[in-house]
């Protein structure tokens, strides 16, 4: 790994300010927000704190299937969750992540329709 660098270190030619996540790791963490469920998910979460059930209904995906997504969320800290009596609630860990999603938001929007044509990286964007 030495002599690599980070992207940003490649980029500007030194660390920028502290971040030191290897390139392997910075496209995990857009992989986990790659997911079209997990992504309405996260926009769910970022609008206020939900349950399991609320989130099935919201996103239209089965149960089963949207706790394994925040499974995913929670193991890499982009969403926490709390024990209320018999529910649990779900939340996001961090609020930084909506600034990603604003971002990237502004980025793809001037190439939407492009970016939903893309066959390269699948699954397809229904």
């Amino acid at each position: 790994m030495a002599g690599r660098g980070t992207v940003l270190e490649r980029r500007r030619g030194e660390p920028a300010a502290g971040v030191s996540c290897p390139p392997e790791a910075l496209a995990r963490y857009f992989r986990v927000l790659g997911d079209p469920t997990r992504l309405r998910i996260v926009e769910a979460l970022l609008a206020r704190e939900r349950t399991v059930s609320e989130l099935v209904a919201l996103t239209g995906a089965p149960q089963s299937r949207v706790s394994n997504h925040l499974a995913c969320l929670k193991w890499c800290r982009v969403a926490e969750a709390e024990r209320r009596g018999r529910e649990v609630v779900y939340r996001i860990a961090d609020p930084r992540v909506e600034e990603v999603l604003v971002l990237t938001g502004r980025l793809a929007a001037e190439h939407c329709e492009h970016l939903a044509t893309c066959r390269r990286i699948g699954p397809d964007w229904t």
